[in-house]
């Protein structure tokens, strides 16, 4: 059976995308939650039905051929319309049952969605929502797989991410800001300040791993970081805010934590900012969404917050 007519599963297509993405079929395996050598297979099977290579294994990491690479765009917008196909169809059968799907940050999903969606359901009436919650990193991989329609994050201007390379709109719906944080001291003061260090004392530093959305906007947006001339230690690291900022209430550190997890505590005097304005990151909270057409409810609340109809 030769390629025009050899049977074609869907699956190679959304394995072909992830391969394209990582450029290492462990990783990618790994996302696509099979086995590495069934994985290989099915790109294997898929180059068999298009009739020639995608990928050319000989680089490292993997790379697109050029016909992959003019397979992939067209894929992409493939794939994309058949979920907004199913999403329609499905919302026309029964609308309410449909309902809204996001992706939020762990500190987003807490911090800010119970609110701000209380306030979108004052006009969009009540909905249905189904909300998943995890890393940035985990969060823009159910967008880019349309697990999800809308993805919740926070965001800087120096750090693009995969989104705005895939073409995802974005619109920003609020603000907040990374603040260095510190527990005070016995005498009710901070027991140190980022502009006034001695040189011989080294600063504990509470911080996010690497992969960190948070940390690598810090990384990006604030170059200082962890302080030029100012000594550092790294005491503790940890993906999530809470968890920084639960150490650096007991004391153990300086954190950068958004001001909207550290609001009560700033105001109830457990926590003091450490350092002058030019410590802070302004960031914004985004909604990244769908590039196809979404359910009618989808695109009303994009609508809402300010999209532009149909984008």
């Amino acid at each position: 059976m030769g390629p025009g007519n050899r049977p074609l599963d869907l699956e190679w297509l959304e394995d072909f995308l992830a391969l394209a993405e990582t450029g290492n079929f462990s990783r990618a395996a790994q996302a696509r939650h099979i086995a590495q050598p069934a994985f290989s297979r099915h790109i294997k099977s898929l180059e068999e039905w298009t009739g020639v290579p995608l990928f050319d294994r000989s680089e490292h990491p993997t790379v697109l051929t050029p016909a992959g690479q003019r397979f992939k765009p067209l894929l992409e917008e493939l794939l994309g319309r058949l979920e907004s196909a199913r999403s329609l169809a499905r919302a026309a059968h029964d609308e309410a049952a449909a309902g809204l799907r996001f992706a939020a940050t762990h500190l987003l999903s807490l911090a800010f969605f119970p609110a701000w969606f209380s306030r979108v359901e004052q006009t969009l009436g009540p909905r249905t929502v189904q909300m998943h919650s995890n890393d940035l990193a985990a969060c823009e991989d159910l967008l880019l797989q349309r697990s999800v329609q809308f993805l919740l994050c926070h965001g800087h201007p120096a750090m693009p991410g995969r989104l705005e390379a895939s073409g995802h709109p974005m619109q920003p719906i609020g603000e907040d800001t990374l603040l260095p944080v510190v527990a005070l001291g016995p005498d009710g003061a901070p027991p140190f300040h980022l502009d006034d260090v001695p040189p011989d004392q080294a600063l504990p530093l509470l911080a996010y791993h690497a992969s960190s959305g948070l940390g690598r906007m810090l990384q990006a947006g604030l170059p200082p970081l962890p302080g030029g001339d100012v000594q550092h230690q790294t005491v503790f690291s940890s993906h999530h805010a809470v968890v920084l900022k639960a150490m650096a209430l007991e004391g153990r550190g300086i954190a950068w934590l958004p001001r909207s997890l550290v609001a009560a505590e700033l105001q109830g005097g457990q926590l003091a900012v450490a350092g002058g304005d030019e410590w802070a990151l302004p960031m914004q909270i985004r909604l990244y969404r769908q590039p196809m057409e979404m359910t009618e409810s989808a695109e009303a609340l994009w609508s809402l917050v300010g999209g532009a109809p149909g984008a």
